[in-house]
C-alpha cells in the first residue's frame, strides 16, 4: 500500500505531528475561501465547502503531488457563474461531472506532459498575478456590506491582521513545533475572546452548518440539447482546472526539489470533480495559496491533505458553531502572508537583466490574471505570445553560406530551421538569375520543419526550373524526407542520395 499511496511511510523523516497540524491549519483557512468562491458563483456556501472536502480528499489520496491542496477555487467559480445564473445549480453539478471525465481522459492520454511547454516567464507572471489576486481578495475582509470599515472597527481589524502577520513571520525563528499559521489563528482568536473585541468573524459571512455531502444525481434532462449547453462550460472548467493544478504542481516541485506526476494528477483531478458533482459540490482544482500554506508549514506527504479534508468535514458537521466565531482578521493576515510569499520578488530584480520579451510576457500574464481573474486565459495567452516570439527569433537565424566548387556548381549551405517564420528570409538567400546552371542546397545544418518549408522549397524549385537551371538537395534528415514524400504530388525535387550521411531523428 505504501508504494501506491505513501500515506504513512514514516521511515523517510516524516514529521507526523507536523503533517496533522499543517492539515488542521489548511482546513481552517479553507473555510472562508470555499464560502467566498461559492458566493462568487451564485451558489450556496455549502456547495463550496462540499467541493473543498471531496476534491481535497480524493486528490490528496490519488493525486500526483503529495502535499498539494485542492478544493473549490475562484478560477472555477468565475467560469460557472453565468451558467449558474442562466440554468441553475443542477446544471453546475452536471458540468462538473463532465469536466471531470474530460480531465481523466487527458490524464489517461498522458497530455499532462504538455505543461512543460509553459515558459518560465509565464510561470513568473502566473505566480505574481495570483499573489496580487490573493492579496486583493483579502480587502473584502475590511468591508461590511460593501462599505469600508471605519473608526475603531477598522483599527481593531488592522491591528489583529498585523499581529497575525508578525506571528507567522517571527515564530518559525524561535520554534517549529507548531505551524506558525495555526499558532497565529489560535492566538488571535484567544485575544479576541479575552478582550471581548467586536470584530468580524467567519459566521458574519455565512453559516457553515451542514451534514455529510448528500449523493445526488443532477436533475437535468438527459438530452442532446442539455449536452450542448454544458459541454462548452465543461471544457473550460476542465482546462482551467488542469492548467492551474499542473502549474501549482510545478511550483511545489521547485520549492520541495522533488518531482510530481502530472498525468496522475490530471486523473485524480478528474475523479475528484466527478465525485464532487455527484455529491453536491461546485468542483475545483489545486489551490496555490493553500498549497503554499501547507508546504511552508512543513508538510510533505499526503497525510496533511487528508487531514485538511477530513477536518473540514468535521467542522461542517460538528464544529460549525465554534468555527463561525473565528476572527476573519486572523485568516486575512494569513492569506496576506501567503500572497507575500507567493510573489516572485526575484522577477522584479530581473526586470533590467532578462530579455525584454520575457519581461513583457511575465507582466502581461500577471495583468490578465489580475484584471480577468482567469488563470487559464492568462497562461494560454502567455504561451502563445512566447511561442510567436520564439518563432520570430528563429526566423531571423536562418543563414546561407555560399561557395562554387571546381565543377562550377554553386552550393548553398543552410543553417537554421526552415519553417513558416523563416520562409521569406530563406527565399531571399538565392540569386537565381546570376547562379550557374547547377545548384545544390545543403541541409546538413538545417531541417525542413513544416509544410510552409515544403512550399518554400517548391517555389525555389520552380524559380530555378523557369530559369532552365538544375537544383538538387543534399543531406535531408529522415523526417524531412518523409515530409517531402508526403508532399510529392505538389513538389518534385531532385534529391542527392547520400547513404553515408546519418542524422539524429527527434524522439
Amino acid at each position: 500500500m505504501k508504494q501506491i499511496f505513501n500515506l504513512f511511510d514514516l521511515n523517510k523523516g516524516v514529521n507526523l505531528s507536523n503533517e496533522v497540524l499543517s492539515g488542521l491549519t489548511v482546513a481552517l483557512a479553507l473555510i472562508p475561501e470555499a464560502i467566498a468562491f461559492a458566493l462568487i458563483a451564485g451558489l450556496s456556501p455549502l456547495t463550496g465547502l462540499y467541493a473543498a472536502f471531496s476534491v481535497g480528499l480524493i486528490t490528496a489520496v490519488f493525486g500526483g503531488r503529495p502535499g498539494m491542496i485542492s478544493g473549490a477555487t475562484g478560477a472555477i467559480a468565475v467560469v460557472i457563474v453565468s451558467l449558474a445564473q442562466s440554468h441553475g445549480v443542477e446544471y453546475i453539478f452536471a458540468t462538473v461531472v463532465l469536466a471531470g471525465l474530460i480531465q481523466m481522459s487527458a490524464g489517461f492520454l498522458k497530455l499532462g506532459k504538455f505543461i512543460r511547454l509553459v515558459p518560465h516567464p509565464v510561470m513568473f507572471g502566473f505566480v505574481n498575478g495570483l499573489a496580487i489576486v490573493i492579496f486583493m481578495s483579502q480587502l473584502d475582509s475590511f468591508k461590511n456590506n460593501d462599505a469600508w470599515m471605519s473608526g475603531n472597527e477598522l483599527t481593531t481589524m488592522l491591528v489583529l491582521v498585523v499581529i497575525t502577520m508578525l506571528i507567522i513571520w517571527k515564530l518559525p525563528k524561535f520554534t517549529k513545533a507548531i505551524p506558525a499559521p495555526l499558532a497565529a489563528i489560535l492566538v488571535i482568536t484567544a485575544i479576541v475572546f479575552a478582550l471581548g473585541l467586536d470584530t468580524k468573524s467567519v459566521g458574519d459571512i455565512s453559516s457553515i452548518q451542514g451534514g455529510f455531502p448528500p449523493f445526488h444525481i443532477p436533475a437535468i434532462p438527459f438530452t442532446l440539447e442539455t449536452l450542448l449547453i454544458i459541454l462548452p462550460y465543461a471544457f473550460i472548467v476542465a482546462g482551467v482546472g488542469l492548467i492551474e493544478s499542473l502549474l501549482t504542481l510545478n511550483l511545489i516541485d521547485e520549492i520541495t526539489e522533488t518531482r510530481g506526476k502530472s498525468n496522475k494528477e490530471a486523473v485524480a483531478q478528474g475523479m475528484a470533480n466527478c465525485v464532487s458533482g455527484f455529491f453536491s459540490g461546485m468542483g475545483g482544482c489545486a489551490m496555490i495559496g493553500q498549497s503554499l500554506i501547507n508546504i511552508s508549514s512543513g508538510a510533505r506527504t499526503r497525510i496533511s491533505g487528508i487531514v485538511a479534508a477530513v477536518m473540514l468535514l468535521v467542522f461542517i458537521m460538528f464544529g460549525a458553531s465554534y468555527i463561525e466565531q473565528m476572527p476573519i482578521a486572523a485568516l486575512a493576515g494569513l492569506m496576506i502572508m501567503v500572497a507575500i510569499g507567493t510573489f516572485e520578488w526575484a522577477s522584479i530584480r530581473a526586470l533590467g537583466r532578462m530579455p525584454a520579451r520575457d519581461n513583457i510576457v511575465g507582466i502581461l500574464v500577471a495583468a490578465i490574471t489580475v484584471f480577468f481573474h482567469n488563470l487559464a486565459l492568462a497562461v494560454v495567452v502567455g504561451v502563445i505570445i512566447s511561442a510567436l516570439m520564439y518563432a520570430w527569433e528563429n526566423a531571423k537565424r536562418i543563414r546561407a553560406r555560399k561557395h562554387i566548387d571546381e565543377d562550377g556548381t554553386k552550393h548553398y549551405e543552410i543553417y537554421g530551421p526552415l519553417f513558416f517564420g523563416s520562409t521569406q528570409a530563406f527565399a531571399e538567400k538565392f540569386d537565381v538569375h546570376n547562379d550557374p546552371d547547377s545548384v545544390i542546397i545543403d541541409f546538413r545544418e538545417s531541417r525542413v520543419a513544416d509544410m510552409s518549408g515544403i512550399e518554400a522549397l517548391n517555389k525555389i524549385t520552380e524559380r530555378y526550373h523557369r530559369a532552365g537551371k538544375r537544383l538538387q538537395l543534399r543531406h535531408l534528415s529522415p523526417d524531412c524526407l518523409k515530409l517531402l514524400k508526403n508532399a510529392e504530388k505538389i513538389i518534385a525535387i531532385n534529391i542527392i542520395e547520400d547513404p553515408t550521411y546519418k542524422v539524429a531523428v527527434e524522439i
